[in-house]
């Protein structure tokens, strides 16, 4: 299995939850968006938005190459497990085709290191 490494360094930005979008996304090459009655979580470039409750800054995205179908199960949980173990906190995000695995910038090197590690193939920009 396959890996990609997103090109940008991504925030986790936290609104209230009656926040209203403007259309930023149009240059995010990946975004995701989740409310909820307490809440609005987006995940998007830093340096997207000012109007935040907070933020996480300093995140670098995987994606697990090609479509997933609904039926296989353990993908995610053998990532997390193998990042568990290498003292690798994730945050995950999966969409209707994949999952995308984030971890911290200064972790990458580390993370690309221990999936290699596991028989995973990891593609894309470099750790730095």
């Amino acid at each position: 299995m396959t890996l990609e490494i997103l090109n940008d360094f991504y925030s986790v930005y936290q609104f209230d939850s009656d926040y209203k979008l403007d259309n930023i996304f149009q240059n995010n090459e990946f975004f995701s968006i989740t409310r909820t009655k307490d809440e609005l979580s987006v995940v998007a470039k830093e340096k997207s938005f000012d109007n935040f409750i907070k933020s996480e800054t300093g995140w670098r995205i995987l994606k697990i190459t090609g479509i997933l179908d609904f039926s296989l199960t353990g993908i995610i949980s053998n990532i997390s497990s193998i990042l568990s173990e290498a003292n690798i906190s994730v945050f995950v995000i999966s969409t209707f085709n994949t999952d995308y695995v984030m971890v911290k910038n200064e972790t990458l090197e580390k993370t690309v290191e221990a999936l290699r590690g596991n028989g995973y193939e990891v593609a894309g920009v470099s750790p730095n």
